[in-house]
C-alpha cells in the first residue's frame, strides 16, 4: 500500500447510508441465488461467476479511477489478495462447508458472531474492557439474530460443520476489518475490482481442480413471483446489485465508520434478506423475526450511541482495531485508533 497519509474520515452519516445501501444490496443474494441452486448450480459456481463477473462489472470505472497509476497494484499487490480471499471468497466458502454438516440457521448464526469477535479482538488488543454500550449492543444484536434466523432445534452439531462456520466468522469479521483499512492513493473502486476478479478466479481454479464441487446449468430457471426467466437474470441481479454495487458501498461505508460499527450495521443484512425472500420467493417471515430484527436495530442504534473517549480514556471507542498498511511493502500491522 501506498505511504502517503490516509485522508481525513469523511462523516459518518454518510457512511451510515453507504452501510445499510450495502446490506439492501446483499440482501437481495439469497433470493436469487437460491432459484440458480434449485436448478443444478453448485455454490462455488454461483460464489465464482458471481465475483469474478461483478469485479468485471467494476473494471471501467476502477481504471478510470486508477488513471494510469498501475504500480500502485503492484505495491498493495497483498491487500487486494487478501481482500479478495478473506472479505470475497473466505466466508462463503466456508459458510456453505458448514451448512453441509448443520443446520442452516445455526451455521448462519454462529457466522454472525463476527462482530463480537471483533468487540473481542479489540479487548484483547487493547486490554480495555469494551463499553457498557457496546456490550450491550453486541448481546442485544445477537439475540436479535437468534430469532430472526430461527435456528432449528436439530441434534448434536458436527465438529467439523462447527470448525467450518466458525472459520467463516472468523473471515466475516476479517471482512469488516480489511474494507476498514484506509485505501491511501488506491481507489476503493479498484480495490473492488480488482478483489472480487482475484476471488473469482481463485474459487473458479480450485473448482477445475476438484478440491469444491463445480457445476453450473444454462436451463431455465423458476422466480416464485416472476415465473420461468433466462438463467442470466437472477445472476445478473446478483452480479450487479448483490455484489458490484454491494461491496462497492459497503466498502465506502466501512471507511467511514471502521469496522466494529460497520459489521453492526451489516447485520441488517439479514432483515433485508428476509424482506427479499418474502416479496420474491413467498417466504412470510413470522412474528419472532420480526422481534428479531427490532433487537437488531436496538443493538445497531447502542453501538452508535456508545461516545467514543478522550485520549488516554479507560473504556473502548467504537474502533479501537484497524488495520493499517506498512508503508510501501503492503504488510498489515494492528493499531488502536481513536477517531
Amino acid at each position: 500500500m501506498a505511504a502517503a497519509t490516509a485522508p481525513a474520515v469523511p462523516g459518518r452519516a454518510s457512511g451510515l447510508v453507504f452501510a445499510l445501501a450495502a446490506s439492501a444490496a446483499f440482501g437481495t443474494s439469497g433470493a436469487f441465488v437460491k432459484p440458480l441452486l434449485d436448478a443444478g448450480w453448485t455454490p462455488a459456481a454461483a460464489v465464482a461467476v458471481r465475483a469474478a463477473a461483478g469485479g468485471l462489472v467494476l473494471l471501467v470505472p476502477a481504471l478510470i479511477a486508477l488513471r494510469g497509476r498501475f504500480g500502485l497494484l503492484a505495491r498493495s499487490w497483498l491487500f487486494i489478495v487478501l481482500y479478495g480471499l478473506i472479505a470475497v471468497i473466505g466466508a462463503q466458502v466456508f459458510y456453505f462447508a458448514a451448512i453441509e454438516r448443520m443446520p442452516i440457521g445455526v451455521a448462519l448464526l454462529i457466522e454472525y458472531t463476527a462482530p463480537v469477535l471483533l468487540v473481542l479482538l479489540a479487548w484483547a488488543r487493547t486490554r480495555i474492557p469494551p463499553a457498557l454500550l457496546t456490550v450491550a449492543g453486541a448481546v442485544l444484536s445477537v439475540a436479535g439474530l437468534a430469532l430472526v434466523i430461527n435456528p432449528s432445534g436439530a441434534a448434536g452439531l458436527d465438529a467439523l460443520g462447527l470448525v467450518f462456520a466458525l472459520l467463516a466468522a472468523v473471515c466475516l469479521a476479517g471482512y469488516y476489518i480489511i474494507a476498514a483499512m484506509p485505501t491511501g492513493e488506491l481507489p476503493p473502486v479498484t480495490v473492488v475490482s480488482a478483489g472480487l476478479v482475484v476471488g473469482g478466479v481463485f474459487l473458479g481454479l480450485l473448482g477445475a481442480v476438484g478440491v469444491v464441487p463445480f457445476a453450473m446449468s444454462f436451463d431455465d430457471v423458476v422466480l416464485p413471483m416472476a415465473g420461468e426467466v433466462p438463467w442470466w437474470v437472477p445472476m445478473g441481479v446478483v452480479v450487479v446489485v448483490a455484489t458490484a454495487a454491494a461491496y462497492l458501498l459497503s466498502l465506502l461505508g466501512a471507511v467511514r465508520l471502521g469496522s466494529r460499527v460497520a459489521s453492526f450495521v451489516g447485520l441488517v443484512e439479514v432483515l433485508f434478506a428476509v424482506l427479499f425472500a418474502w416479496l420474491l420467493l413467498g417466504q412470510v417471515p413470522t412474528w419472532l423475526q420480526g422481534l428479531g430484527g427490532v433487537l437488531i436495530v436496538g443493538g445497531v442504534v447502542l453501538v452508535k450511541l456508545q461516545k467514543e473517549p478522550a485520549a488516554g480514556g479507560t473504556a473502548a471507542g467504537l474502533d479501537e482495531v484497524e488495520l493499517e498498511p506498512l508503508p510501501a511493502t503492503g504488510a498489515i500491522a494492528v493499531e488502536r485508533r481513536s477517531r
